[in-house]
């Protein structure tokens, strides 16, 4: 019985370690953007799932206290220069400290959506930040990265869906 149950432990151990953490799976892949009715960072003004859909769009999961999104704020910046729509969830977050950090790094947020509580991002599946979701213009998600978005992600992976979702084409 013993060396039934530790070969049943090292099946399970093998399998875990052959996981990528980065493939996390998302059950809304296909699926509609969560409803949501949060206020944008640093106002009253109340954004929901309307105000936030009709074309081709990143949302990006990030913080202040997440050093990994320090990390990708230069790249996002330079995404939104090129045109690209990128909308800020700030997952639970000080609005303060997250204002004076898009004041110092600047914003690359078309609108920030202030998740004090996490309660967008649990309907998300968010397991960290940062994690970003590509949603088509009729508010499907297509694709979520878990991680850092850079020149490397960007080009070989969020890009070309980006571009066939832009160009009309669902993948």
């Amino acid at each position: 019985m013993p060396l039934i149950l530790f070969i049943i432990l090292a099946v399970f151990l093998v399998r875990g370690l052959s996981l990528n953490p980065k493939e996390l799976p998302s059950a809304l892949i296909d699926k509609p953007f969560p409803d949501f009715s949060l206020s944008a960072l640093g106002s009253s003004e109340v954004l929901d799932k309307a105000a936030v859909s009709g074309e081709v769009a990143l949302f990006n999961v990030w913080a202040t206290w997440c050093i990994s999104c320090r990390a990708e704020h230069p790249y996002l910046t330079e995404l939104a220069k090129r045109g690209v729509a990128i909308y800020g969830i700030n997952y639970k977050d000080e609005d303060a400290a997250a204002l004076a950090w898009l004041d110092e790094l600047g914003d690359p947020y078309l609108a920030s959506i202030a998740d004090h509580d996490g309660t967008l991002g649990l309907d998300l599946g968010v397991y960290g930040a940062p994690e970003t979701y590509l949603v088509d213009a009729n508010g499907l998600v297509r694709y979520r990265h878990v991680g850092v978005v850079n020149e490397r992600v960007w080009s070989n992976v969020l890009q070309p869906i980006y571009e066939q979702l832009k160009n009309g084409k669902a993948n």
